[in-house]
């Protein structure tokens, strides 16, 4: 839609498909063009990552959505977006079919979160746990960036300089997530964060189960197709079949979306 595209696979080790994506279009005060996509991961060991995942996406777009034609600045309207998400995840854990299940809150439905905003010469992201944000701009001679910092053990070890970041990566807690959003976390806290690009390029939105297999930006930038601006949805495609042709050992979920905001009618192919 509006010139955005996103795939999402099972894998080649599931039994279900426990991510989710939202996309949407809308517009700015000035009328200039906005889009966002919104990627969220169940995570597997509690009840109902599925739901989650579709409850946070959909709760998360559908506030973007509304606020930013309001005049609401990316950055809050981000951030109240994810907490709106949260709350929708929680709820799921008020659900009264829960009610005989006396660890409802210790292994409530939960999921991570990321989540992109194109608009007005701004690039906005908001997460919650591991899922990232790429930043590839279109002169490949200029570096990609990884736009997000995951909430995992790995990343506060190298945070508090407790290991090197090849250390805490081979570690298997590497994984292990220290944020998300669900009745049993911890207050969550947003991270938000906004950009201006110099120029056009392109924002990868994406769960683990695609950068376990590209986790540098400049690896995820030698997948990705040169004309993924023109052909996101192809884009998206090359994306996903590299996450399976290295085994597809999870869910793999990707967005891309161009930078600037295409306008109405741009095309998806």
């Amino acid at each position: 839609m509006a010139g955005i595209a996103a795939v999402s696979d099972l894998g080649r080790r599931h039994h279900r498909n426990e991510d989710y994506f939202a996309l949407a279009a809308t517009a700015l005060p000035d009328g200039a063009p906005a889009v966002l996509a919104v990627v969220c991961d169940g995570v597997s060991s509690a009840t109902r990552p599925d739901d989650a995942s579709r409850a946070a996406a959909e709760r998360a777009a559908g506030a973007l959505r509304m606020s930013l034609p309001r005049g609401a600045h990316p950055q809050q309207a981000m951030h109240d977006a994810v907490l709106a998400a949260s709350a929708a995840v929680d709820a799921l854990a008020a659900d009264p079919s829960l009610a005989h299940d006396a660890y409802r809150q210790q292994n409530a439905p939960a999921c991570t979160l990321v989540a992109a905003v194109v608009g007005g010469g701004l690039l906005t992201v908001g997460w919650v746990g591991d899922s990232r944000a790429y930043w590839i701009p279109d002169d490949r001679t200029a570096p990609p960036v990884r736009l997000t910092e995951d909430d995992s053990w790995a990343a506060q070890m190298v945070a508090g300089n407790f290991m090197t970041e090849e250390e805490a990566n081979a570690d298997e807690r590497a994984h292990a997530i220290t944020g998300w959003l669900g009745a049993d976390a911890y207050e969550v806290e947003p991270h938000v964060a906004a950009f201006r690009p110099d120029g056009p390029g392109v924002v990868v939105v994406c769960t683990d189960g695609l950068w376990n297999y590209a986790e540098s930006a400049a690896a995820m930038a030698a997948v990705l197709p040169l004309d993924a601006p023109a052909r996101p949805l192809e884009a998206a495609r090359v994306l996903v079949g590299h996450a399976l042709a290295g085994g597809g050992h999870d869910n793999v979920t990707v967005a891309v979306v161009p930078f600037p905001a295409p306008g109405p009618g741009a095309g998806s192919a």
